[in-house]
């Protein structure tokens, strides 16, 4: 049982069935497909694993900036992503179009030391289209299509509550 009680409005991260549900008042009102960690679910620093429990948007970035802006460290790059600049740079963890910073929420278990969400650089992203698959790639993080995290990013306000879980059940 989860300690944090769901608030009216949040997003709800499957890692089993690898979507982000909006989710408002118990109902579930729009759903994308996502990519989560390849090596599963988890919360120690350095695993690449996505952690689970609350978290809340922490920042938005990248508003204004044109579909497959390109992310290091959080900033963009000026580079525009097309397949031929991924060809050139093949082992890039590419991050891209918005990101949306997620800061855990949990002492002990997605907070504060070496669990630390915020710290592990833990995001929601967009990433090349012809590289986006419904399954679990990524290093840790959230991925999903440019459009649909461009269109996610305009329906949330920074300090929406995540909630990342690992189980078929919709919700907390």
């Amino acid at each position: 049982m989860n300690a944090i009680a769901p608030p009216a409005v949040y997003l709800d991260i499957c890692i089993a069935r690898q979507t982000l549900g909006i989710v408002r008042q118990g109902e579930i009102v729009r759903v994308y497909p996502v990519s989560t960690a390849k090596n599963g679910p988890g919360e120690q620093m350095g695993s690449e694993c996505t952690p689970t429990g609350w978290h809340c948007v922490r920042a938005k970035i990248g508003a204004g900036l044109p579909e497959n802006a390109v992310f290091t460290g959080r900033r963009p790059t000026g580079e525009i992503y097309t397949p031929e600049l991924g060809a050139r740079h093949p082992g890039r963890d590419w991050i891209l179009t918005r990101i949306l910073w997620l800061g855990g929420l949990e002492p002990g278990r997605n907070r504060y030391g070496r669990v630390d969400s915020a710290w592990r650089y833990i995001y929601i992203h967009g990433c090349p289209g012809e590289r986006f698959q419904q399954r679990p790639e990524s290093h840790g993080c959230i991925r999903m299509r440019n459009a649909d995290v461009l269109d996610l990013f305009d329906r949330v306000d920074a300090g929406i509550r995540v909630f990342i879980h690992d189980d078929e059940v919709a919700g907390p």
